[in-house]
């Protein structure tokens, strides 16, 4: 079954946290796609932040234990201010409307590949989620009424 591959396995579990951070990053992607500077100040300053930022929120959420840390949370505290400092650098003075871009084409094809990917999300997920333990009682329960 296509379920057990790993990246499909993922995104059948999901939750809605991390699909509102996947749509971070397809806005993100797009943006940069869109307005793209080779500029090397940007990427080095950006990475600084990254570093210190990131630093300080892994302290933040850091606990006092000797388990394991979770890596993809790791890597999203350095992440986010990575792509919040080379975001802001590379729309400054585009026109930008908050995060939206100033061409309406741009701003759609955003929301569109966000739409489309919770859209993808949410059908593979109901397609491939096994049911839950309390529908499954629930399907034997209205079953035994026939």
């Amino acid at each position: 079954m296509l379920v057990n591959y790993f990246p499909l396995n993922y995104f059948v579990r999901l939750k809605t946290g991390k699909i509102i951070l996947w749509c971070y990053l397809i806005w993100y992607l797009v943006t940069l796609y869109n307005y793209f500077d080779p500029n090397l100040a940007i990427w080095l300053n950006s990475l600084g932040i990254s570093a210190v930022i990131g630093f300080a929120l892994l302290l933040s959420v850091g606990n006092n234990e000797a388990g394991p840390q979770d890596r993809w949370q790791t890597f999203r505290l350095f992440m986010m201010p990575f792509g919040v400092s080379s975001f802001s650098s590379l729309i400054k003075g585009h026109g930008f409307i908050l995060i939206a871009p100033p061409v309406l084409a741009e701003f759609v094809f955003s929301v569109g590949s966000c739409f489309a990917f919770v859209a993808c999300v949410y059908l593979y997920i109901k397609a491939y989620r096994p049911l839950q333990p309390h529908l499954l009682m629930a399907c034997v329960f209205l079953d035994m009424g026939h």
